[in-house]
């Protein structure tokens, strides 16, 4: 019931074919978008933000670790709440090894409200590798949407939800600033190490991509020979 009808090879292969051109013109649009994103201006960041982590408070710029780029994760476990969130667990569970982002110059962590005395408990439950941070106390998850103010039941009352999302920064010398945040649906083809590359200033730092010149801006060279396995990079 329900089921793709069935067809002979020679009808299965015409409509592949037909198909096939038109995700060959979503490509193309994908690589124009992704461009235009790149072109996005970015917001300096002036304010001071603290996070726990385990090795204790850190700054904004702490967290890219040496860096040039660092994309977080708005993961949602809040203060109250005593594990993840499940989707944004499933969803962490399919960003593999950081080598290939590191090596790029590319950090990932994943930022939630909840104490890190909550959050440390958690990752170790789900076997998690990727460094994550609190950012309880600060105004980081609601000056990047992550936490989003709601009004109450129509009695004055107040409260928030907490959105998964991705938010991206570029550092150059002492100075921070936000290139780009996507939430919700905007996650759904997010997953790769490209496409994490994909939502960055600096892109997947290859010749082909628009606008030139935007790999040089880290001193590393451009090109997908750069891929090794995660345990060749000298990190």
């Amino acid at each position: 019931m329900g089921l793709p009808g069935i067809v002979t090879r020679e009808e299965w292969l015409a409509a592949r074919e037909e198909l096939l051109a038109k995700e060959k013109a979503e490509t193309r649009a994908r690589d124009a978008l992704n461009a235009e994103r790149r072109r996005l201006p970015m917001v300096e960041i002036d304010k001071e933000y603290l996070f726990d982590g385990s090795d204790g408070k850190a700054r904004l710029f702490d967290l890219f670790d040496g860096d040039a780029q660092l994309i977080v994760y708005h993961f949602m476990f809040a203060p109250e709440w005593d594990a993840g969130c499940r989707s944004c667990s499933a969803f962490l569970d399919q960003i593999g090894h950081l080598a290939h982002l590191r090596a790029r110059s590319t950090n990932f962590i994943a930022v939630s409200r909840a104490p890190f005395t909550k959050i440390l408990p958690f990752k170790a439950r789900m076997g998690w590798t990727v460094p994550w941070y609190s950012s309880n106390g600060s105004d980081f998850n609601q000056d990047f949407n992550a936490t989003v103010a709601t009004v109450g039941d129509g009695e004055g009352g107040e409260g928030s939800y907490e959105q998964p999302g991705l938010s991206c920064f570029l550092r150059e010398g002492d100075r921070v600033f936000h290139t780009y945040s996507t939430y919700a649906r905007g996650l759904d083809w997010v997953g790769s190490y490209s496409s994490l590359f994909d939502l960055t200033a600096l892109g997947r730092q290859e010749e082909w991509e628009e606008p030139k010149g935007r790999s040089a801006a880290i001193g590393a060279p451009a090109g997908s020979s750069r891929v090794r396995y995660h345990d060749e990079y000298e990190m």
